[in-house]
């Protein structure tokens, strides 16, 4: 050892400093001692742990892009992740390709003559709803060896592990766009596919045997129009390669409908022709709020082609449909630093900061993400990213054991730049420079799985909970905005009465006003006052179940009447329009209690305790 003294560990573990000639055994390795994610994280030993954490954590929530691209500055554990992973190809034996297409690779074996074949998988839906797709990186005639990669699979480049992209990154404050650590692109990021991700979503319909007989997989559905029909086929289920939007149909389906009172006339013309009218209503499947894209595969499973389905069901379809989502405002970005920001601008290229050679810049990040949080391993990466460009290497860089300052200041001096790691930028839209020096360099960005077309949501009328009669919360209910207490003192401080009563009454629980505020919107009228919320309603019944006979007073003391609300008063205002449909409610036990639960959502009985 070169020191006298080294730290090492002692009986059970200790940790200490001990005279070298103790030390008895050595670590194999540096990285031996944290996680695969972790010791992918270059220039780790600069990082605080916290930082360090979410840095191998949110790799995990890297999505794979149309293009893979290796970082630069790597730490030299990435060819091993992903060849260990699964999700590569590797040749089982020496031998040359003789046939190779997107689909499959078939390699003739020194051995003995024979074929390998690997199949590949083309645009499969991962269980996040990204996409699983493999390509070949060999040519035909080219000989392999064994255990060699020989196709790429997602997030994966040449073999090695390719979660995100270098960019040219610039510290420096732009106009408040990256305040709080959001983050500024230019739009040839967006033009170049960069950051493009392909995201596969799946559906799925199924016609069920119901008490009034069985449901229907059909083209023939009731009140739609030859438009919204044209991309289904004879069995009304949507053909591959249509392009759909929300609310169109995925698969036609029809469910009986219960028997009807009939007419004088409708019960002559049953006798005479015999026959029963198709009582039937539509519960196709469409494409949900806010949705849309290219329908890219049909599963189709049926009891009499011998497919095991679920007690009650005949017949089963998925649909898969593919998005191609460009990076946008709202996106989660971040580094493999744990520094992680939220996409706020992107810019024209031509009015990005730009290099001395009039290079423009992609990404400009806030350098007071840096100081605090004291991560120190991105302006390490960023310094040396810079460097290893210009001179074409790729750096690998491994845990405890990597480039010094040394290191990165001689890679600075040969690629010509200053050793400060700063250059002088201009602006983009007047050309004149910025006040001092700026860090620029590469830094390997990730996307994230949090895209804000996922998140994005906004409700007129919808569903509500049957028990408060307030609307459902969240999108995959399509529910309304939670109005919560310190929301209500915030408009108690500003004095907003009328429009918190809005919101208290009409746009929550109070069933008739709603409905006649709805009514008057659509009829061009003034909006009536509010009534009394359902929630003020349990309240009492609360107090009633506790043997308080409790009376509501006007100001001068009369008694004001509190009605229940009858199941007739509860409407559905999607089904409203200008001639206001009455919906009523169905019995717990009634056979058209499915026809309820489509729009009024029945909650859990805990929900109701």
């Amino acid at each position: 050892f070169v020191n006298k003294r080294v730290i090492a560990r002692g009986r059970g573990g200790a940790i200490d400093i001990y005279p070298s000639d103790e030390v008895d055994y050595m670590d194999v390795s540096p990285k031996q001692i944290v996680s695969i994610g972790t010791a992918m994280i270059p220039f780790l030993e600069n990082d605080d742990a916290n930082r360090a954490l979410m840095g191998a954590n949110m790799q995990r929530q890297a999505v794979p892009l149309i293009q893979t691209e290796a970082p630069i500055v790597g730490t030299g554990t990435e060819y091993k992740a992903a060849r260990d992973s699964g999700v590569v190809v590797i040749a089982k034996n020496a031998g040359v390709v003789e046939k190779l297409s997107t689909s499959e690779i078939l390699v003739r074996r020194d051995l003995d003559g024979g074929v390998d074949r690997y199949k590949l998988l083309k645009f499969k839906r991962s269980n996040q709803g990204t996409t699983i797709n493999q390509r070949p990186i060999i040519q035909k005639d080219e000989r392999v060896e064994k255990g060699q990669v020989i196709a790429d699979g997602p997030s994966t480049d040449q073999g090695e592990i390719a979660l995100g992209k270098n960019l040219l990154v610039a510290f420096m404050t732009w106009e408040g766009y990256n305040f709080e650590d959001a983050i500024l692109l230019s739009e040839s990021l967006v033009k170049d596919d960069k950051l493009t991700s392909i995201h596969i979503e799946e559906y799925e319909s199924e016609a069920r045997d119901t008490k009034l007989g069985p449901e229907e997989i059909t083209r023939d559905i009731p009140n739609v129009g030859e438009d919204m029909l044209k991309d289904l086929d004879e069995d009304g289920i949507v053909r591959i390669g249509a392009e759909v939007e929300t609310g169109d149909i995925l698969v036609g389906k029809v469910t009986p409908k219960g028997e009807t009172e009939l007419t004088a006339e409708e019960r002559l013309l049953r006798a005479i022709f015999g026959e029963k009218a198709r009582e039937v209503r539509d519960t196709s499947l469409r494409v949900p709020h806010g949705e849309a894209g290219i329908i890219v595969d049909v599963k189709i499973f049926s009891r009499e082609n011998g497919d095991e389905l679920q007690p009650g069901v005949n017949q089963k379809v998925r649909i898969y449909v593919a998005t191609k989502r460009k990076i946008s405002v709202g996106d989660k970005m971040c580094g493999r630093h744990g520094n992680k920001g939220v996409v706020s601008r992107i810019l024209p290229e031509e009015d990005m900061p730009y290099l001395p050679d009039g290079t423009p810049i992609e990404i400009v990040l806030n350098p007071l993400g840096v100081p605090s949080r004291m991560n120190l391993g991105q302006v390490l990466e960023v310094h040396l990213g810079l460097a290893a460009k210009k001179l074409g290497w790729h750096v690998a860089t491994p845990v405890f054991d990597g480039a010094t300052d040394e290191d990165i200041l001689d890679a600075l001096r040969e690629a010509g730049y200053p050793t400060s790691g700063k250059l002088q930028l201009r602006d983009g839209r007047t050309g004149d420079f910025f006040n001092g020096e700026i860090t620029v360099g590469y830094m390997y960005m990730l996307k994230l799985h949090h895209l804000v077309d996922d998140k994005i949501h906004a409700r007129s009328t919808g569903p509500y909970s049957l028990v408060t009669q307030q609307p459902l919360g969240g999108k995959a209910q399509f529910g309304g905005q939670r109005f919560g207490e310190m929301e209500v003192w915030a408009l108690e401080a500003y004095g907003a009465a009328h429009t918190l009563q809005e919101i208290l009454t009409v746009k929550s629980d109070d069933v008739v006003g709603r409905v006649k505020t709805y009514e008057a919107i659509v009829k061009g009228e003034s909006i009536p006052e509010p009534g009394i919320p359902e929630s003020f309603k349990v309240l009492i019944k609360e107090l009633q179940s506790l043997s308080i006979d409790v009376k509501v007073l006007t100001e001068e003391d009369d008694e004001i009447e509190i009605q229940e609300s009858t199941d007739d008063e509860i409407i559905d205002l999607d089904l409203m329009g200008e001639e206001f449909i009455e919906k009523k409610y169905i019995d717990e036990d009634s056979e058209e209690k499915d026809e309820i639960e489509s729009k009024f959502i029945v909650e859990d009985k805990e929900d109701q305790a």
